[in-house]
């Protein structure tokens, strides 16, 4: 019975670490209230699919420097730094985000910007994770 549960603790561990990445991002100095985590993973198509869970993340014009929405940005592995999209912060208790793209990435941060769809991040960084 002993090896039985072993081996499944094994077969779980194997399972859950072939499903993709996870990454903290580390407490930030302009929402150090936000508990934010990234998760990396494939789709069937092969493409990157990137979700951030986020908790207790302050509305944008309530920081400093204030915006008026956050950008998530990747950083990729032949194409540089991407805009992948904006976080939309209805309530501080919790958001999540998803979206894929065709390219590899090893990098996400988050920026409070005052415009959407920038090609290059222009406002304060509010925290970045390797993944």
């Amino acid at each position: 019975m002993k090896t039985f549960k072993t081996l499944m603790v094994l077969v779980l561990a194997a399972f859950l670490t072939s499903c993709g990445s996870t990454a903290v991002f580390p407490v930030s100095s302009i929402a150090p209230a936000a508990d934010i985590v990234a998760k990396k993973s494939k789709d069937n198509n092969n493409n990157s699919v990137l979700e951030i869970t986020a908790k207790n993340l302050a509305s944008p014009d309530r920081l400093e420097p204030a915006g008026s929405l956050y950008s998530v940005w990747i950083v990729t592995k032949e194409r540089g730094i991407k805009n992948v999209g904006q976080l939309n912060v209805k309530n501080a208790k919790k958001l999540t985000y998803k979206t894929s793209f065709p390219f590899e990435f090893d990098e996400v941060f988050i920026t409070v910007e005052k415009e959407a769809n920038l090609p290059h991040p222009t406002g304060a960084e509010v925290s970045r994770t390797k993944i």
